[in-house]
Parts: C-alpha cells; sequence; structure tokens
C-alpha cells in the first residue's frame, strides 16, 4: 500500500487569516490542523496545541484572537513524501511529525494524518501494549497548569482524575477554545490575565468520558478513535483506575515497534 491509497484532501488557510477563523475551520471540519498556505504555497501547518500556545502567551494578552494572524502559529515541521512511498515508511516517518504531505513538484497532491494511517491499519493485542503512562489533571487545577503540562510534556489531552476516579478529560481543543472566547471579550491586558488566571479545569473539561479497559482488544480501541475521531483514550484498570492513555500516535508507535 502507498501514501496515495490512503492520503485526504487537506483543508487550507492562508497565513493572513485570523486565529479565530481557523479555529471556526477546524470545528466546522472536525479538525485539529489545517494546513497553512502563503499566496498558494504551501506554507506550513497550525493546530490547536500551537493556537492555545499564543493565546495563552502573556505577551499577547490584551489582544482578542481576532487580532492574531495564523502566522503567529504556524509551524514548518512538515515533511513532504512522493505519493508512491510505501505507507511502512511513511508511518516511520509520521514519528517525528505530526502531518505528511504528498507533492508533485510544488503541487500539494494530499496530506496523511496519523488517523488516516489508522484506518487502514491493521493491528492486534491489547490496549495495554499501546498505552502510555498517564499524565493527568484535577478538577480543581487552574487551567493554565493543564495547558503547560500539555505543552511541555506534548500531549493532546489529560484524564482529569478525583479521589482516584475518572471524572472528565480535557483537550487542547478545550483550552484553545476557552482562551479565545475569554480573549475576544476585549478587556485590558490585566483583566483578561485575571479571567484567565481563574479558569479552572472543571469549567471547561468534558464531563461524558469515553475510556477503555487493559484488556480491550486494539482493533476495538482504533475503530473507537477513527469512529469518534478523537485523539485519544483513558485507559481503565478492571478496579477502575486511570493506569494509561492511548492515543493514535501511541497505536502508530506500537506499529513500528512490532511491525
Amino acid at each position: 500500500m502507498q501514501v496515495k491509497d490512503i492520503m485526504s484532501e487537506p483543508v487550507t488557510i492562508d497565513k493572513s487569516e485570523r486565529l479565530g477563523h481557523a479555529l471556526d475551520l477546524m470545528e466546522k471540519n472536525d479538525l485539529r490542523r489545517l494546513l497553512v498556505t502563503n499566496k498558494d504555497k504551501m506554507g506550513g501547518v497550525i493546530t490547536t496545541r500551537q493556537i492555545a500556545r499564543v493565546l495563552g502567551a502573556r505577551k499577547s494578552l490584551g489582544m482578542p484572537a481576532s487580532s492574531l494572524h495564523v502566522a503567529s502559529a504556524t509551524m514548518d515541521s512538515i515533511i513532504k513524501v512522493l505519493p508512491d512511498m510505501d505507507v511502512a515508511d511513511a508511518t516511520v516517518l509520521l514519528q517525528k511529525t505530526g502531518i505528511l504531505v504528498a507533492m508533485d513538484g510544488e503541487k500539494v497532491l494530499g496530506w496523511v494524518r496519523p488517523r488516516d494511517i489508522l484506518a487502514a491499519a491493521k493491528v492486534s493485542g491489547i490496549a495495554s501494549d499501546a498505552m502510555r503512562f498517564p499524565l493527568t489533571a484535577n478538577p480543581n487545577d487552574r487551567l493554565i497548569h493543564a495547558r503547560r503540562m500539555m505543552l511541555d510534556r506534548d500531549v493532546g489531552r489529560l484524564p482529569v482524575v478525583e479521589s482516584g476516579r475518572l471524572v472528565g478529560i480535557i483537550s487542547e481543543d478545550d483550552v484553545a477554545k476557552s482562551l479565545r472566547a475569554f480573549r475576544d471579550l476585549n478587556d485590558t491586558a490585566s483583566k483578561q490575565y485575571t479571567r484567565i488566571f481563574n479558569i479552572l479545569v472543571s469549567d471547561v473539561m468534558t464531563h461524558d468520558v469515553k475510556y477503555v479497559y487493559v484488556d480491550t482488544p486494539l482493533d476495538e480501541v482504533k475503530n473507537i478513535i477513527i469512529g469518534e475521531n478523537i485523539g485519544g483514550l483513558p485507559v481503565l484498570s478492571r478496579r477502575e483506575e486511570v493506569v494509561g492513555m492511548i492515543t493514535r500516535r501511541s497505536i502508530l508507535d506500537y506499529l513500528v515497534r512490532t511491525g
């Protein structure tokens, strides 16, 4: 199987557009990243994680999301590949970046994301084979603390645990949307900082959490992640304790290790 067999059409945005428009496009298309163009040429990629980084930065406080440009959160960490590249080789490359772009010269043919590879992959084993150690948040943690943990540890979501039990999950999407809402109140920088500083994880987390158990078959886990278009799932022991986190990327890593 080759890249051209699994690639999908990217959603693009010009680097001169506003961050708010980028978030709207992501929500409309149920995406966490967009391909950034610069005068119709590929200019990089923007992700919800980068938007959360920019919107939470002190240096831009006092500025609404509508005044910040896509260029301020664009990364150039894209690997260009040929459409006839073998999917196994593409999987290895995808471990180094969030996206591969299939190109013919300067023409973008499509992109390959972790979900595109997983949708075509056959996986065996159980959830515990591919899960990672879980970083968790508490409902009473401040949102800025959860944001900082996500950025520092390069994770897209945190299970929210209280008294040893899973009570919610918070994602980089939740962080970005919440920060955008407070930014757009057009307060002064000091008022914005006070408002943002006082947001708690419980204010924005998702309460109805999908999860799997350590012995859930990986193929079932993959189908949930692809079917629900979610980035990852908490993994629970049979005693209902959070013991891991399984994500699209951790399954990719497992496929490379075992492949």
